[in-house]
């Protein structure tokens, strides 16, 4: 048999992966395959086409078929450089009931109370599966589960359920915002800044597009709206924007990263199909009577669906009674729950640790939350046990 770690024990272990986005998971990935294997539970992994990343599907009890539970967490976590940290960001430091470290609450902290419980679920013997899924590059734009998802009713279960442990505090979230991060190229013609009529600034038809792109979301902004999201609207970034040369030259050529994140009832395809129509009638025609080459491309870099709320939803109902909550929440940070619910399953958020800490320096999460994050896989296995019927919400 494996070795019993409690939570906070298996976080520090997790912390101490420096799981970076722009760096490998596979050395977290393989300490929980092996940690699984301990306890006898065979883990599947998903690579990317690299290879230097992988996700992990296990089935933790109840059985390999479908059905059941999904505990799913990401496993990459935000860059540090740059961020005034008090310690290590990579290695656990508890102060004052606090635990510090980059990933504690975003969200490290989930996936070790799972791995925690481990002993308990093999101890028991659930009336339906428990799975665990854990996946790379959610925050680069949820790249990493669409890969996993694919295998998802082939080569692995179909799980009825997923609970996707973001930080939330406990609440219990049934909608999250979409997200679409894209990259636009403008292409011009270069000349002499007093050659104006002979060529074609890439920088100004860029800086024409991003206004149109500020309209058409403002006007999505009065017509589609819920409520239940903190703003209650689309919203719009222009995160990062190169052109030029010299302020003498007319520039060739303009790049700018921009993203949109949709409420449930905005379409990813609305908002780029206008923001591209409108490229192709109003900014080409002119620029192409001057310079035949002229281009403007869009390039999604990533998406995710949002997460649709459903009043039928078994993943809420379970959520509810396990927490014990009378009502659910929306967010407005993307997660990989749409994913989930795009696959098939019913899916829902719910997780230790408080999001206004996620991405910030001495992140933290505190042992109350992990108490209660704790308590509430102890109700999942006790549920599954003695229960394990799934039923609708409302």
């Amino acid at each position: 048999m494996g070795e019993r770690l409690d939570g906070r024990t298996v976080l520090e272990k997790l912390i101490a992966f420096d799981t970076t986005s722009a760096r490998s998971n596979l050395p977290l990935i393989e300490w929980v395959r092996d940690y699984l294997a301990g306890w006898g539970i065979e883990s599947r992994l998903v690579h990317d086409a690299s290879g230097e990343k992988a996700n992990l599907f296990a089935t933790l009890a109840g059985g390999d078929r479908d059905g059941g539970i999904v505990l799913s967490g990401h496993s990459d976590v935000v860059p540090v450089a740059g961020q005034d940290w008090t310690s290590d960001p990579f290695t656990l430091v508890e102060r004052d009931g606090l635990l510090f470290g980059r990933g504690t609450a975003d969200m490290k902290g989930f996936i070790a109370l799972a791995l925690s419980r481990v002993p308990d679920l093999v101890a028991a013997e659930p009336k339906i599966p428990i799975h665990l899924a854990l996946s790379f590059d959610e925050e680069v734009g949820c790249i990493g589960v669409p890969h996993l998802l694919e295998q998802i009713g082939r080569a692995l279960p179909q799980p009825a359920v997923a609970i996707i442990g973001e930080p939330t505090s406990m609440r219990v979230v049934d909608a999250h915002k979409g997200i679409c991060a894209l990259r636009t190229t403008v292409t011009g013609l270069e000349a002499h800044s007093s050659r104006q009529h002979k060529s074609v600034s890439a920088v100004v038809a860029a800086a024409a597009l991003i206004s149109e792109i500020g309209r058409i979301v403002g006007e999505l902004r009065a017509t589609k709206r819920h409520e239940g999201f903190d703003p209650p609207y689309t919203t719009f970034n222009i995160g990062r924007i190169d052109g030029g040369t010299a302020v003498n030259i007319v520039p060739r050529r303009c790049v700018f990263d921009w993203e949109f994140r949709p409420v449930p009832a905005v379409a990813f395809d609305d908002v780029l199909g206008r923001v591209e129509a409108y490229a192709e009638a109003a900014l080409l025609p002119p620029m192409r009577e001057i310079f035949p080459g002229a281009a403007i491309t869009t390039e999604v870099l990533a998406q995710a669906p949002p997460l649709v709320p459903s009043d039928d939803s078994p993943a809420f109902a379970l959520a509810m009674r396990l927490t014990g909550a009378n009502r659910t929440h929306a967010v407005s940070f993307a997660a990989e729950a749409g994913h989930f619910q795009g696959a098939g399953m019913s899916a829902v958020i719910c997780g230790p640790g408080d999001i206004a800490q996620a991405h910030q320096p001495d992140e933290f999460i505190s042992m109350e939350q992990l108490d209660a994050g704790g308590a509430f896989l102890d109700g999942l296995i006790r549920w599954a046990v003695e229960d394990g019927r799934l039923k609708p919400g409302g």
